[in-house]
């Protein structure tokens, strides 16, 4: 959470607060009665989001100080305020994110000492792992050429969160330009041959929250190179 924006929202809220600032039912009467409701129930929401706790009391006196011109601290003291929050709530966020980064290596580091024992399962040095699928017969690519490939990202419980086969049109990108899961994989293929890649977490996003792709992940993707540039 930015400084700035906590601070416009408060400016928000205390500019559609009463002046005498009251625990009643909303009745939403006005527009302004229905603006002023919800934006203090995404207020709430924001609290309760980012898991941390305020006073109330202290809270609602800072409102109707704030719309009175009678605060009781300077503007700076308010900065400095809002940026020790802002610095709690970051370090809450990175810790958080360690967390979890942490737990998905583990189950990644399980699924693959289990998986490396199938048959047809192959490891390199770097720890990737692979499975032809159908082998090419076409040009096979370096880690500066660009390729058209087919393929389908998949998490270890199966969730897809990335697939050019679902949106039904491949995609053409150089192999140094991507993670370093994709550009050993790729190089092991040739035109018209299909791959399943197993992408460790420091062979793909690492400890990065990627929105679908928590921190930590082990990878699957299933890969079709349809065309190695000339």
């Amino acid at each position: 959470m930015k400084i700035k924006k906590f601070a416009i929202l408060l400016a928000m809220i205390a500019f559609t607060y009463a002046a005498n600032v009251q625990t009643v039912e909303a009745s939403m009467k006005t527009q302004l009665d229905s603006i002023s409701y919800a934006l203090g129930q995404n207020y709430s929401n924001m609290i309760k989001h980012n898991n941390f706790e305020i006073n109330l009391d202290m809270f609602f006196a800072g409102l109707k100080d704030g719309q009175t011109g009678n605060s009781k601290i300077t503007r700076e003291q308010e900065e400095a305020l809002l940026g020790a929050l802002n610095s709690m709530l970051q370090k809450k966020h990175t810790e958080e994110l360690a967390k979890k980064s942490a737990a998905n290596k583990e189950a990644g580091a399980k699924f693959l000492e289990e998986n490396k024992k199938k048959e047809n399962v192959k490891v390199t040095a770097s720890g990737l792992q692979y499975q032809i699928v159908q082998e090419g017969t076409g040009k096979q690519p370096k880690a500066t050429d660009k390729v058209t490939v087919h393929y389908t990202g998949k998490l270890l419980d199966g969730t897809v969160f990335d697939s050019s086969v679902q949106r039904g049109e491949p995609i053409e990108f150089g192999l140094n330009q991507v993670i370093p899961g994709w550009t050993e994989g790729v190089q092991l293929m040739k035109e018209g041959g299909k791959i399943i890649l197993y992408i460790p977490s420091e062979l793909g996003y690492g400890d990065r929250d990627m929105g679908q792709i928590p921190p930590g992940s082990t990878l699957i993707f299933e890969v079709e190179l349809i065309k190695v540039a000339e």
